[in-house]
């Protein structure tokens, strides 16, 4: 039988008070992004495992954060939360530069447009919302998906469409990314919690 070594952690990062539900690692390979349901989003050092800075809040807000998403531009992320609200965040200042509360559930997912101008989001209702980054609007929704849940949503590479997954319905919706028509549904055999396009 051949030797093998045991795989360790490359780093430990501590800090956070309660389950992290996402991350991110910035473009510079240096500085990884984390959120958790204790709240809050932090930036880390990924060589020394140290916090850097103050933990990322905005006016006091405890609700949990559920997800986040780099833009492509490694400039800001997105992030969704327990009371609906969709954030984006500057990440060299750490403050909110938009911020948007339509959605009336839980927040479960966001993803950005490949050309960083729109993110989607996906909600405990079921729903899909698209918003464009510089008018700050919503340009579409409210999708009514047919998913109990929107647990995935994720643009495709040539962001003509959004692959939508869920629960209740054990399949995987396709949408047109800019009128929100149902293009096609991929059936199979349980809940989806993760989807990702390949890149043709």
């Amino acid at each position: 039988m051949e030797n093998t070594s045991e795989i360790r952690p490359y780093q430990t990062l501590r800090g956070h008070t309660w389950e992290v539900s996402g991350v991110v690692h910035l473009l510079d390979g240096r500085r990884i992004i984390t959120c958790s349901y204790d709240g809050s989003l932090r930036l880390w050092d990924r060589e020394t495992g140290a916090q850097i800075g103050n933990d990322w809040r905005e006016d006091g807000d405890q609700a949990k954060v559920e997800t986040i998403a780099l833009s492509p531009n490694g400039k800001t992320v997105a992030s969704g939360s327990s009371n609906g609200t969709v954030r984006l965040w500057d990440i060299e200042t750490r403050t909110v530069t938009v911020k948007w509360t339509e959605h009336t559930q839980h927040v479960w997912s966001v993803c950005w447009s490949p050309d960083g101008g729109r993110v989607a989001s996906g909600s405990r209702n079921g729903t899909v919302r698209v918003w464009e980054v510089e008018s700050e609007e919503t340009v579409l929704g409210t999708i009514k998906t047919g998913h109990g849940y929107v647990n995935a949503v994720v643009y495709s590479p040539d962001g003509s469409k959004i692959a939508i997954g869920g629960s209740h319905d054990d399949a995987i919706s396709i949408w047109n990314a800019r009128t929100g028509e149902l293009l096609s549904r991929l059936d199979q055999r349980s809940y989806v919690w993760s989807l990702a396009w390949t890149s043709d």
